[in-house]
């Protein structure tokens, strides 16, 4: 059964050497042979613990966080703080709850019935770019692809205008720069800095994140004053209000949030595309039963909303490819007080870190873990999952807001570009993960497609 790349885990003061001199920021080096068997322990040495949780029941109620031990790794809303501030993304208790309230409308069956419309227009203005591409033969990026992709679509969904526009270009391209600057993990703090030190940022990441902050808020300007034009999501997030108190998103908030769906809402679905896409250049007899089922259910016409719910297997195979290459790696969160995990004692400001890479990936918990195969989640055998184990989109009260969005809107793609092309990579075997911001390729993955006639 096919194995696409992963690392080669080593023990752990061989992978904590590994990663410092790896210079590419890439947590997935520091993972030991013992994190993808154990159902909990320590993530090498460190100055502050740094605990890597496995096991499905203990993870649920880490997540869940009933009674708000447990926000976000100091880290990560360090890092993220100048794009997103103190966004839903990165917020903890009841300023994230309340941002919740507000915003799952926004994304309810009823909202991406409406945005479908936009993702479609996307696809085809995509399909028309790889068109072109076919007829000249040329090679291109297709992890660059996939983020161009997911990011016009936010753009039509999100904000009601294509990447095509300028400022929606501008945004694309200091994200571009903001991601790269800050993905990179500085061992040193990871290791030898105590909790909550400072996040030193760069100037040029400050200066790219007010350029996308100054475009976003321009965005929200025009959607405040001209609500009744727009039908997007943004429009539902500023048509908002608290449940408790009446109160709508301030200005800053209504930015904070925005930022989060562009960064969230493109960068993760292009991870798992580009991945998914890869895995099919290699697997052939994968892409001719996506494109079976596509003709069974849409035949020769337009892939529908309706129709996404009857592509199981195209879905299957998203699914598993997130098994696979979770787009968020790393779930870390920061223990506010000394608990216990496990019925064992966890000191204050110990890192707590959930991995969605290990666990989905853990020998317990999966049959052939590394192994690609859809059918782990048809019906027949997805009763033998086992709770808890398969968590791209987290779980819990604070799964993903995104998740049935980016499932939708994933599906659309692959079996629109599947039918239509078949993707051919030039070096499959130097192709490795990373973890960053997301779950990246180490190296772009360099592609050409040629048209299928159907």
């Amino acid at each position: 059964m096919y194995q696409p790349p992963r690392p080669n885990p080593l023990w752990a003061v061989a992978g904590l050497v590994r990663t410092a001199f790896g210079g590419e920021g890439n947590l997935l080096s520091l993972l030991p042979a013992a994190a993808y068997t154990m159902k909990m322990g320590n993530l090498g040495w460190s100055r502050r613990t740094i605990l890597i949780v496995n096991d499905p029941e203990l993870v649920k109620s880490i997540l869940a966080d009933p009674q708000d031990v447990y926000p976000k790794s100091d880290l990560m809303v360090g890092a993220l703080a100048p794009l997103v501030g103190d966004s839903m993304f990165v917020s903890s208790g009841d300023k994230w709850r309340r941002q919740r309230r507000m915003i799952d409308p926004a994304f309810s069956l009823m909202r991406l019935n409406k945005a479908f419309g936009s993702m479609v227009e996307g696809v085809n203005a995509y399909e028309q770019h790889l068109d072109e591409m076919a007829t000249t033969g040329d090679e291109f990026s297709l992890d660059l692809a996939m983020s161009h992709l997911t990011a016009d679509i936010i753009c039509r969904t999100v904000f009601s205008t294509s990447l095509a526009s300028t400022t929606a270009r501008e945004v694309f391209d200091a994200f571009t720069f903001f991601e790269r600057s800050v993905a990179h993990v500085e061992l040193k703090r990871l290791i030898l800095d105590p909790a909550w030190s400072d996040i030193p940022h760069q100037p040029g990441v400050l200066a790219a994140c007010e350029k996308i902050r100054d475009h976003l808020g321009r965005m929200v300007d025009s959607h405040i004053e001209n609500g009744a034009e727009f039908n997007d999501i943004a429009a539902a997030i500023v048509a908002a209000r608290d449940l408790e108190d009446g109160a709508p998103f301030t200005r800053k908030e209504l930015i904070d949030q925005l930022g989060v769906f562009f960064l969230a809402g493109h960068e993760t679905t292009a991870s798992a595309l580009t991945w998914a896409f890869y895995i099919l250049s290699q697997q052939p007899e994968c892409a001719a039963r996506i494109r079976r089922e596509v003709q069974d259910v849409a035949g020769d016409g337009p892939v529908e909303f309706d129709h996404i719910k009857r592509l199981s297997f195209t879905r299957n195979v998203f699914r598993e490819t997130m098994r696979l290459y979770p787009p968020i790696t790393f779930l870390p969160r920061v223990a506010l007080r000394p608990v216990e995990i496990g019925g064992r004692k966890v000191k204050k400001g110990a890192m707590v870190m959930i991995a969605p890479w290990t666990i989905q990936r853990h020998r317990d918990l999966w049959k052939n873990p590394h192994a690609f195969d859809p059918d782990r989640f048809s019906p027949e055998r997805e009763r033998d999952i086992v709770h808890g184990s398969y968590l791209p989109f987290g779980i819990g009260p604070r799964v993903c807001v995104g998740a049935g969005f980016a499932q939708t809107e994933s599906a659309l793609i692959l079996a629109r570009l599947v039918r239509r092309f078949e993707f051919s990579v030039a070096k499959p075997g130097a192709v490795r993960p990373v973890a960053r911001l997301t779950t990246r390729p180490a190296e772009q993955i360099l592609c050409r497609v040629t048209r299928r006639q159907w």
